[in-house]
This record gives C-alpha cells, sequence and structure tokens, in this order.
C-alpha cells in the first residue's frame, strides 16, 4: 500500500483535508481514523489569530501527519507563489499543493496561470503537487515541468458528485510518469475505491469526510475503500464479457 511521493514514502493512500470541520476535536478523530499520513492544510488558516482558526495546529500531530500545506483561496500565480514562499517561511516544509482558483462560482482552477506558478515554484526548490482540472496535456506539461504530482479534480470542489471526468483522468494515468491523485468531488468511499481500481495512486479527501453525518466513521470507510481499491487494482479484474458466463463447470454434470 506505499506511495512514494518525491523523496518521501507513506503507507497510506488516502490525504486529508481541515476544512469544514464543526470543531478540531472532531477534525482530530477523524484524520486518525483515516489512517492518512498527508494533511493539507490552507496557509491562511495556519494563522493562529485568524478568526475561528485559532489553534488548528494544535490538533495535528506533525510527528504523525506530514503537512502538505496548500494555496487555497489565491485567484493569481502571483498570489500563489506568494503563500508558498510563506509557508516555506513559518518553517512548515518546502512542499506545496499549487491551487490557484479565480472562479468563484464553479472553483474550477485556472489551467494557464497554474502552468505558470508550477514552474516558478519549482525553480526555487519547491516540491509541487498541482490541483488541476482532468486535463491530459496540462497534466503531461506539469509532470515535465518537474512537478512531484498531478491531481485531477473528479468533480467541482465539495459537490460530492463523484468521478465524472473518468475517461480523461483515465488518460493522464496511462500517460503519468508521476503519482496521479484523484482530488475533489467524491462524496462516498466507493467512488474513491473506484478511482484507484482505475489505477490513481492516491486519493485526498475533505468535504466528504468533514461533511458527513459521523465524520470519524466516514474517514474509516474512506481509508477502507481506498485500500480495498488498491488490492482490487493490484490484483487484476476480470475481463468485461458480452455473453453470460456460468461459475460452475458443465464437465461431469450429472445428467437428468
Amino acid at each position: 500500500m506505499t506511495i512514494t511521493i518525491a523523496d518521501k514514502t507513506f503507507n497510506s493512500r488516502l490525504m486529508v483535508g481541515t476544512g469544514k470541520f464543526k470543531d478540531f476535536k472532531v477534525m482530530q478523530q477523524a484524520h486518525i481514523a483515516s489512517g492518512a499520513e498527508i494533511v493539507t492544510v490552507a496557509i491562511r488558516r495556519v494563522d493562529t489569530g485568524a478568526p475561528g482558526h485559532a489553534g488548528l495546529m494544535d490538533y495535528i500531530d506533525t510527528d504523525r501527519f506530514w503537512i502538505l500545506p496548500n494555496t487555497a483561496g489565491c485567484r493569481t500565480a502571483d498570489e500563489a507563489i506568494r503563500v508558498a514562499r510563506l509557508a516555506k517561511a513559518m518553517g512548515i516544509n518546502n512542499w506545496v499543493k499549487l491551487e490557484v482558483i479565480p472562479d468563484p462560482k464553479y472553483l474550477l482552477p485556472d489551467p494557464v496561470a497554474t502552468l505558470d506558478a508550477a514552474k516558478r515554484l519549482i525553480e526555487e526548490g519547491f516540491v509541487v503537487l498541482p490541483y488541476i482540472n482532468a486535463d491530459p496535456i496540462l497534466a503531461k506539461h506539469l509532470e515535465e515541468a518537474g512537478c512531484a504530482t498531478v491531481m485531477p479534480l473528479a468533480s467541482p470542489i465539495g459537490t460530492g458528485k463523484g468521478i465524472k471526468n473518468e475517461d480523461n483522468i483515465k488518460i493522464i494515468i496511462e500517460q503519468a510518469n508521476v503519482p496521479v491523485v484523484v482530488d475533489a468531488g467524491l462524496g462516498v468511499p466507493s467512488e474513491a475505491s473506484g478511482a484507484i481500481e482505475m489505477g490513481a495512486d492516491c486519493i485526498l479527501v475533505n468535504t466528504a469526510i468533514a461533511e458527513a453525518e459521523d465524520p470519524v466513521k466516514m474517514a474509516e470507510a474512506f481509508k477502507l475503500g481506498v485500500e480495498a481499491g488498491r488490492k482490487a487494482y493490484e490484483a487484476g479484474r476480470i475481463p468485461v464479457k458480452a455473453y453470460a458466463s456460468a461459475s460452475s463447470p458443465l464437465a461431469g454434470v450429472v445428467g437428468t
């Protein structure tokens, strides 16, 4: 079940977020139940003086979880670069989940600005994990630029619509030489399992866990879904057939 991203190896193929939980204690319990080892945090929420965010980092065990700073809320490449530099200056690490989202209604990432910011951040020594539309051409450009992963959305952030870009995600997986992390829009563990069965390397989930009726139980369910999906992928599914095929052999059947 291990996955290697850049120079680090993790034992879980599930990443989790920190937004939308009703309180930090529930968030903490959900993180533990998920079995995840990577937790993504919006840099603006690390500011302990920000209203409603005080104490966030007190509920994340940095000995247990690798923090993945993200640039949520940034609308331009320049903004995202400034926020990434801030995370590094705060001593978190040099990783960044790159989000450049100028669209306030559908929250779709800007492909041009994302590629621009990724190239500039990589030149500065950042490990860049870019959040993108499920665009195979863009994914390849980002990989060639030196990104550590590509992170195509399954459907728009927080919608719970599941995988609506399956064909494009399959192409990204087929062409990628870096881990593919399916991010955004998943609603239930079966969708995460399905993405992993397709060959995705990892899943990032936030809203589906945080806004579930029981976030802790849902976090555990996503853990199991991802594990099942990976085992199924490694096992190899049977081919799809046009006609029925009896599961019991006909040889030796007693006649009537």
